[in-house]
């Protein structure tokens, strides 16, 4: 089929553009596939002015910046929606009574491209996960294999023109992407829930709902990844994910269930990336490559020359004999305990942990009790989340501040945190960098906060 022609001559409007390359790439293969595109944003053109720039020359892309006005909608054919739209907002309950079709990239490359899927998700681990299949499935599978979903500025609808007839795609889906599962009533033929964890909940909790009643709507959306699955279809999950799955008003499940933890990693398996969390993401990793017929030997061979993946526990090297990991991918307090009991040691207190930022109105008291059993500092980003993890640390005072005894400091820079972080540094120390909040405030987005640790890490160990 030529993907191109689904889109000749049909008026798309694409909501929530973003910054970093997905959407935008998504509009121009429409675009050049002859399709009339309206780009709106509720974002100032001054703040969306990148993206202009990059589409610019295409005559049938026009932009509009503001409040969401239905008119620009009710044209439309469909409307490819961005991450992050609200659940309630009233353009898209306007579409959906309308009966304008909602879609989103990841759910309509799988329709489009009709090739293999095997989709992973979870609140912790689907980023591991989807690089260890895609490395060792690259590593064996005659095909060609394609790497695709939640991946930094990669676009789903470019990634059309890559397909071949022996394809198969591996793609990391988030919770808004499979959002655009559930409109296409559609699921991987492989599905991969790694964990589930408070998470999201300032956008969940929107429009007055509880906790419960957020973690429901989370779950509900992940759950689109096995959903519709036909009998043939395998899910690979934990014992936990799966019974939320049990309490889904939709039934029983008819699809192949595989239930998995860690302990079907043999002790001397050789993995890249260290922690206990890491032994289930490869378990699960494992499981999957099997419903797909890999053998046993081929699987453990891919999974030992995995290098790990950027952000997620990657090793940096040292720093006068201080060990640096950034885990930047770390957005949650769940993830920043696993990643001080991976690398730290509760014996010594090596911990000199650098976080902080946006809230996300989930729970920190277990981090709080770690932070002692782990850390012997900690350096946090100004934001609500790290006020959030202070308020209750002596009342507002700026300095002496400790959490159950760790020595804490605040700043109002990345630079100056990974200084203060590695003053107190010594042989043994581990220094890392996993900030446990959402990155708004003093970020554009989590990926250039991780592009500043690295470049002000690579510059320190230059000089040493």
């Amino acid at each position: 089929m030529k993907y191109g022609d689904y889109f000749k001559g049909k008026r798309v409007t694409v909501m929530r553009i973003g910054l970093i390359g997905r959407g935008i790439g998504d509009a121009a293969y429409m675009a050049e596939a002859g399709a009339f595109i309206t780009v709106v944003d509720a974002a100032s053109q001054e703040v969306m002015q990148p993206a202009i720039d990059a589409l610019s020359h295409f005559s049938n892309i026009t932009f509009k910046f503001g409040p969401y006005d239905f008119a620009d909608f009710k044209e439309a054919d469909f409307v490819l929606v961005g991450a992050g739209a609200p659940l309630d907002e009233p353009v898209l309950v306007a579409c959906k009574e309308a009966g304008i079709q909602l879609k989103q990239s990841a759910a309509l490359f799988a329709e489009l491209s009709g090739v293999p899927i095997i989709g992973i998700t979870g609140t912790r681990g689907k980023s591991t996960v989807t690089h260890m299949i895609y490395h060792t499935l690259s590593t064996t599978f005659e095909g060609s294999v394609l790497l695709g979903g939640n991946v930094r500025g990669l676009s789903n609808l470019q990634l059309l023109k890559q397909v071949e007839e022996d394809s198969v795609a591996v793609m990391e889906l988030d919770s808004w992407q499979l959002q655009g599962f559930g409109w296409a009533k559609r699921s991987p033929q492989v599905a991969v829930f790694t964990t589930f964890m408070e998470d999201h909940l300032n956008y969940y909790m929107a429009g007055g709902r509880n906790k419960d009643e957020a973690m429901q709507i989370y779950f509900e959306d992940k759950a689109n990844i096995f959903r519709y699955q036909e009998d043939h279809d395998t899910l690979v999950t934990t014992p936990e994910v799966f019974e939320w799955a049990k309490k889904l008003p939709s039934g029983t499940l008819g699809q192949e269930v595989v239930l998995v933890d860690s302990s079907i990693i043999p002790e001397d398996a050789i993995l890249a990336m260290p922690g206990e969390h890491n032994r289930l993401n490869a378990a699960l990793a494992y499981k999957a490559l099997e419903a797909l017929g890999l053998t046993e030997e081929e699987i453990f061979a891919g999974l030992a020359s995995f290098p790990g993946v950027e952000g997620r526990l990657q090793y940096l090297g040292e720093i006068n004999d201080v060990k640096i990991y950034n885990d930047n991918n770390a957005t949650t307090p769940q993830a920043v305990i696993m990643g001080m009991k991976a690398v730290g040691s509760s014996d010594d207190k090596n911990v000199i942990w650098l976080g902080g930022g946006a809230k996300k109105d989930v729970s920190l008291d277990e981090l709080r009790q770690t932070i002692p059993q782990y850390c012997k500092k900690v350096v946090l980003l100004s934001g609500t989340g790290t006020d959030e993890l202070l308020k209750h640390e002596t009342e507002h005072s700026t300095i002496n501040r400790t959490i159950e005894g760790a020595p804490v400091l605040v700043v109002d820079s990345l630079a100056e945190a990974v200084k203060a972080a590695l003053a107190d540094g010594q042989p043994g120390d581990v220094l890392l960098f996993s900030p446990g909040f959402a990155s708004f405030g003093l970020f554009k987005n989590e990926y250039e906060r991780n592009d500043q640790f690295l470049t002000i890490i690579n510059s320190l160990t230059a000089k040493v």
